[in-house]
């Protein structure tokens, strides 16, 4: 028998500790009040004979309490009732205690592995790290009903970010509002940033706005650089000037002009990409940015935007050095490319920078792609017309009302009457749904299936509502840059944003994980099997979907059906499913569950079927989405890579491919580090297996990770397939 702890770990069942229990009890009473050994054995019979394969604690100490006072003992009762209360006093005052000590003493596997963005070694990580163990804390004993947090401790659903929701201030994700604090200045630590008059000062402002932005949210943070093209120009013309007045030949102060600001964007750029990969946010890593690439944002500065675009790319592919010098894969920025008309036409202007963006692929990973086709067809303003805009952070697709009905709108930022209103919003928070759990909780029961669904859905609506009104009590001041000075809005001091929590101008999402499993488990078939599998799948999806929108006609709250970025979350899941229902073949038996609504990347499939396949069900995942294939080295194949990009543009919304960039410091191998059967990364020239000695990126739920990663999802890594053959390239 397995006996569920409060926590949620699952330990085997000790009589002893049963016997221990009463014993202590016995002793704070009088003799005639006692039970003997006999009666003690007898109540451990009675729990044994029950047969039960797995009991909560407390269901034990209930049939203990109900045994005593049947056998008249109430005295004795009475005093295993007060161990037990003081038991659990004793427990509640002390629920961090473990995780400081694992945490600072570097003995904990979870703590090391739990962000693969995050060194758990590093004090300023070390320090987020300690304020979120209190916040999850204050979180599970006083913010969060005792089934909701059974069911996260159980891994029903997961309760996203619990180590900052102790902050009623924090949101998730959001996409800033950069436009506006350029052009109308913005205050940050009370000082006020003015409009800029050069590339390179806006690019160094941008970063500093990053940075408090990122420190004052949770998630991800996205800008876009059409916001930053104005600039090019103005720095143009202050050279353009300096040259006139030294009475040069107009097309000479042209050139010049022209060399001196490619010089400034390269150094602007240069500028941008050390900060934001050098500084330090108050979560304990550098800031999780995504920075957009449309060309369609913008028809006046199209030019400049093209030139900033290029020399992102550009020292991209060249890559950041390590410590040892060696250029490796960076995380962050993540780069988001839009493929639109003006360039995948071979023949266009600006093909020239999608061919680099390829190159950019081969060799570091990003960008990743948006088809402005494919999202104008799904992303329809309520005049039925295409929009396309980029996501938050690694994959958050805001969906937003064209007109969005708020009274206080003018003070959102830069908001015309009729067009779209995408920077400036945010996501409010994550809970998330374990679909095989539902799945194996019916035991193939197809009505209570959908009965237990929707149970559990309702489970996660009540949680997400939970996350939505402890934000409705923040107030602009708690952070200022978001609300104020035009990140997000320019309230007035003291002005609630509830406002902004409603109509559309921000998102609170309905995450999923495991569709694969679920219906694997469910119908016996893949949903990638293009019949009953896939069929029931797009069912699941549809009934999520359908639950957002009642949720949505009642509350005004834009719930969104999101595909959940499952980091660490994956593990526990799977040791959730594995502990309750055992090791099933093909469901339970590895140490993950697939993200989302993905194809199994243990699964053959060529890479365009796969991309094909996917882009039905991101249909279905409004709220954030994203595909990838995995490849083998293709800088010598750049015409793959520029095929899949045609084939993302035709066919899907937001993919990127996986490619392989890593380094070993002990001998100067570059390729790909392998992991062993054990689990254990090691460089496959020379057999280095020291983590401090290996520069390793790869792909992790839509953000590049560098730090390692957890059991689950190391294993789930080393089991991906390769979906385009590349054998012939390489002979």
């Amino acid at each position: 028998m397995k006996i569920i702890k409060r926590d949620g770990h699952i330990v085997d069942y000790s009589p002893d500790k049963i016997e221990n229990a009463i014993k202590k009890a016995n002793a704070d009473v009088d003799e005639e009040d006692r039970v003997t050994e006999t009666q003690i054995k007898n109540i451990i019979k009675y729990i044994e004979g029950l047969k039960k394969k797995r009991m909560l604690v407390e269901d034990i100490q209930d049939i203990i309490e109900m045994r005593l006072m049947a056998l008249g003992k109430y005295v004795l009762a009475k005093a295993y009732i007060t161990y037990r209360y003081t038991r659990e006093l004793v427990r509640r005052s002390n629920t961090t205690d473990r995780s400081i000590k694992e945490l600072i003493n570097g003995e904990s596997e979870y703590w090391n592995t739990e962000n693969s963005n995050k060194n758990a070694t590093v004090v300023t990580t070390q320090r987020d790290y300690l304020a979120g163990i209190t916040s999850t804390d204050i979180t599970r004993r006083f913010l969060l009903p005792e089934d909701i947090v059974k069911a996260h401790d159980e891994g029903i659903i997961h309760f996203h970010d619990a180590d900052y929701f102790a902050q009623n201030a924090l949101h998730n994700c959001e996409l800033i509002n950069l436009e506006d604090m350029l052009q109308n200045g913005t205050i940050i630590n009370e000082v006020m940033i003015e409009k800029p008059h050069r590339f390179i000062t806006a690019a160094t402002i941008a970063t500093q706005i990053i940075l408090a932005v990122s420190s004052s949210s949770y998630g991800g943070a996205t800008i876009s650089l059409t916001h930053l093209a104005p600039f090019v120009r103005s720095s143009y013309q202050i050279y353009l000037d300096k040259y006139k007045k030294s009475k040069l030949p107009k097309k000479k102060c042209e050139e010049l002009a022209k060399y001196d600001i490619k010089k400034e964007i390269e150094a602007g750029v240069q500028t941008f990409n050390y900060q934001v990969n050098s500084m330090t946010n108050t979560n304990g890593q550098a800031p999780f940015l995504s920075v957009a690439m449309y060309l369609g944002e913008t028809e006046e500065y199209k030019e400049e935007l093209a030139m900033i675009i290029e020399e992102f790319l550009n020292q991209r592919i060249l890559g950041f050095k390590n410590e040892k010098g060696v250029y490796i894969t960076p995380a962050f920025p993540k780069l988001l490319y839009v493929l639109e008309e003006d360039n995948m036409d071979p023949k266009g202007k600006y093909y020239y920078l999608t061919k680099l963006a390829a190159k950019c692929t081969a060799k570091r990973m990003v960008p990743d792609y948006i088809s402005e086709k494919v999202m104008k067809e799904l992303k329809k303003n309520e005049f039925g017309e295409g929009e396309c805009y980029p996501c938050m952070g690694c994959r958050s697709f805001l969906t937003p009302d064209r007109s969005i009905s708020l009274g206080n709108i003018s003070k959102c930022g830069n908001y015309k009457e009729g067009v779209g209103k995408y920077y400036g919003r945010f996501n409010q928070g994550v809970v998330t749904i374990n679909l095989p759990d539902v799945a194996l909780s019916s035991g193939k029961d197809m009505d209570l299936f959908w009965k237990i669904f929707d149970e559990r859905l309702e489970l996660c609506h009540r949680a997400l509502q939970i996350r939505h009104k402890r934000l409705s009590k923040v107030t602009s001041d708690v952070a200022p840059i978001l609300w104020q000075h035009g990140a997000l809005a320019r309230l007035d001091k003291g002005e609630s944003i509830h406002e902004l929590l409603h109509h559309g101008y921000s998102t609170i999402s309905l995450g999923y994980a495991g569709l694969y499993e679920c219906v694997k488990y469910m119908t016996g078939h893949s949903h990638t099997d293009n019949g009953k599998g896939k069929e029931f799948g797009l069912e699941v999806m549809q009934r999520m979907n359908d639950a957002c929108k009642a949720w949505k006609e009642v509350e005004d709250i834009d719930y969104s059906v999101y595909g959940t970025p499952i980091e660490s979350t994956t593990y526990k899941f799977a040791k959730g499913l594995r502990e309750r229902f055992g090791k099933i073949k093909g469901i339970t038996d590895r140490d993950y569950i697939t993200n989302s609504y993905h194809v199994p990347v243990f699964e053959e499939i060529d890479a365009f079927t796969k991309l094909k396949l996917e882009s039905e069900f991101q249909k279905l995942s409004p709220g954030g989405a994203i595909s990838y294939i995995e490849t083998p080295n293709l800088e010598n194949n750049l015409e793959t890579v520029m095929e899949v990009i045609r084939f993302i543009y035709d066919n899907i919304m937001y993919a990127e491919l996986n490619t392989k960039s890593d380094y070993c410091q002990e001998c100067g191998y570059t390729g790909e580090i392998l992991i062993d059967d054990d689990m254990e990364w090691y460089c496959p020239n020379c057999g280095n297996r020291d983590h401090a000695k290996l520069n390793v990126a790869r792909r992790t739920c839509g953000y590049i990770g560098s730090n390692f990663w957890n059991k689950g999802r190391t294993q789930e890594i080393k089991e991906r397939v390769i979906h385009i053959d590349n054998k012939d390239d390489e002979e």
